[in-house]
């Protein structure tokens, strides 16, 4: 016996798929395919809260061009042009003492796309029946284990 998938949910092996304590013996699967389910509000959360997240990190660098951009313009003579260096050095070093705090909002939107914001389900036809066996928006817990029913429907 091969097991090609396992966690605390379901266990793909080249014998049974078992899902949520439900067995489908392989030899009784005759055809696999995905669909994407119906949103839920989760995943338009989700969705919304990461276009949030994505605007806050953008902006951030943006303004500090565009301030970069009018001081330099603004500095008309020798004299500005000493006190926008020293602004934009100060600005510089600013920008680099807070970057490891950038971390956070990083890893917020790394694992926002782990949860995923599209719900797929994994449907089978077993003995003549469509059947959806699972229905997640974690996008590579998804495709991990569509690919272990794949292989192991093509390997029987």
């Amino acid at each position: 016996m091969t097991v090609y998938y396992r966690d605390k949910d379901v266990q793909v092996t080249s014998d049974v798929v078992r899902v949520d304590g439900v067995s489908y013996p392989v030899s009784g699967l005759a055809l696999v395919w995905h669909r994407r389910g119906s949103g839920t509000t989760r995943t338009r959360s989700r969705r919304v809260g990461r276009g949030v997240l994505i605007l806050i990190i953008s902006i951030l660098p943006l303004a500090a061009i565009v301030c970069a951009i009018s001081l330099v313009y603004s500095a008309s003579d020798r004299a500005a042009w000493g006190l926008a260096a020293g602004v934009l050095a100060v600005g510089v070093v600013g920008a680099l003492a807070l970057a490891p705090f950038a971390e956070l909002p990083l890893g917020w939107l790394d694992r926002s796309y782990d949860e995923g914001t599209v719900v797929n389900e994994l449907w089978v036809r077993y003995v003549g029946e469509d059947r959806m066996l699972l229905r997640t928006t974690n996008a590579l817990r998804f495709g991990q284990i569509y690919r272990a029913v794949q292989r192991a429907v093509e390997n029987t």
